[in-house]
This record gives C-alpha cells, structure tokens and sequence, in this order.
C-alpha cells in the first residue's frame, strides 16, 4: 500500500502543491475563522498550546501560529559550552557514528553527507566530519518548530539546495531512496568550542518553506532555483539555544558534530526529544 502510496505522489507537483498551501496557511482571514482553524488543529494532532508565547487568540494566521515562540522558560538549555544540546523538538529517527562519510536514513538505507550537504561543491565541507556524529529528529505537526543553535559559536555559512518535496515521515524515509538528499534543505555551519557543527533543515511536503533567522534565505518560493552557497567574511555569533531557522509545516532536522565525542546511550531511535536536551 506505501509502494502505491509514493508511486501515486511521484505523479503529482508536489511543490506547487506544497506552496499553494503555504499560501493559504498565510493568507489573512477572518478572526473567528482563523481560531476555529487553529483550535482544530491543536486538537486534532494534540498540541499543548499553554507553552505558546501568546494565546491562540492572538494568532492572525494559521502560519503565525504553526512557528508559534514558546513560553520563556519553556524549554531550558543544559550548559556546558562543549556539550551539545537537541536544536528542535522532534522524535530521533536514526542516530550514529559517520562512517565513511555515510549516514543511516533507515535499516538498509544510506545516503553520504556530501549529498546531503549539496553534492559534489560539498565534498569538502562533509570531509570535516568525517569520524563525527549525527542525530536525526522528525517533526511533528504537534511540535514546536524553530529550529536553534546545538552549541554556541559563529554562523560561517550555508548551503540552500533546491529539490522535490517528499513527506519525511517514518513511510518516507522507508520507500524514498536518499530521501534527505532529494528534498530541498538549507543547511547552517557553524564553528564551535567543540568544532565544526552543521544543521541541516529538510523541507517536506505541504508547506515545505524553511526560513533563516540569520539572513534573508527562504526556501520553495519559486519554481526553479540554483543552489545558493554564502560564506561570511565576519561570521555571525549566537547563543547556545539560539535561534537559526524556522519550518513552515512539519519537516526534518539532520544535526552533524565533528569528531571528538559520542552521543548519549539515551538517545535511540524512537525517543521523543525537546529543544535545549543535552545530547552527550
């Protein structure tokens, strides 16, 4: 039934589809609509609106909500400047070593990091990490979706790669080959006390718009686009916790550390994680 599933979406134009929602989560309407709307919503999928920054009342769009602030407070993050903190809320989908510059996406299934970071113009970048770490965390519709700083340090650069917009729930990762690879993402750098760090938002069906806090990149906007690299010449510091990027719809998160620690025994595959959760 997936097989039939995917087969079905591989025919339709899933980023024009994806941004003609967006569109309409981000059109204005009217009050009592848009809080009908998100009460629905939070319902359905069981958010916990009382960690939201302002009451639903408040919320003009359904977007507005959806990449809703939380609560100060709300999700504190563990110190220590060379220990590493969960950037999102999320669920862990795989987790583990870089082995010859390999990840896992699910049993049976690699992709490489160059790949994921934007191909062949990305080979040295992946080199970095090679004998580093990676932690995956899935989205939910329910969680809360700014993506923030594992560690502090200075923004060096990203990478926006342009691509197709499968889902990315566990029936994504398990029937499309490379699945990270493929979708559109926007990936941060970052140098740290402990090394090189990168983020790597993933775009997903419906929505599938990321936006950085840092600059003016947003993502599925348009049709065609080439890959955008930028490298700043005088990096851009931020917080441990600090935000980098928001998601517009649920998605993915890839985080990436060089070599030089291991990833807590408490960290599996299947674990629900919150933002600010110390990783080793």
């Amino acid at each position: 039934m997936a097989e039939l599933s995917y087969a079905f979406l591989k025919l339709l134009p899933r980023n024009t589809l994806s941004r003609a929602v967006g569109a309409a989560c981000r059109m204005s309407a009217p009050k009592p609509v848009v809080r009908a709307a998100i009460r629905t919503f939070a319902r359905k999928y069981g958010v916990d609106t009382s960690e939201a920054e302002r009451a639903i009342e408040e919320y003009p769009t359904f977007t507005e909500f959806f990449t809703r602030r939380l609560k100060p407070g709300a999700r504190p993050i563990a110190p220590g400047e060379l220990l590493p903190v969960s950037p999102v809320d999320g669920t862990v989908g795989e987790v583990g070593d870089i082995v010859d510059g390999r990840l896992l996406q699910a049993k049976g299934k690699h992709y490489t990091l160059a790949e994921l970071f934007g191909g062949p113009l990305a080979v040295e970048d992946a080199r970095r990490f090679a004998g580093g770490t990676f932690l995956t965390i899935y989205l939910a519709p329910y969680n809360y979706h700014r993506i923030h700083a594992p560690l502090v340090g200075d923004i060096v650069g990203y990478i926006n790669v342009p691509g197709t917009l499968w889902p990315v729930n566990a029936a994504g990762v398990r029937n499309v080959e490379r699945l990270f690879c493929v979708n559109e993402r926007l990936t941060t750098f970052l140098d740290t006390p402990r090394g090189r760090c990168a983020v790597v938002a993933v775009g997903a069906m419906n929505v599938g718009r990321i936006r950085a806090v840092y600059d003016d990149v947003v993502t599925n906007v348009r049709r065609t686009r080439a890959m955008q690299r930028k490298e700043y010449d005088k990096p851009i510091p931020v917080e441990k916790g600090g935000e980098l990027a928001i998601f517009e719809m649920g998605s993915t998160v890839v985080a990436v550390f060089a070599p030089g620690g291991k990833l807590a025994a408490g960290i599996v595959p299947g674990r629900a994680i919150k933002l600010g959760e110390r990783l080793e």
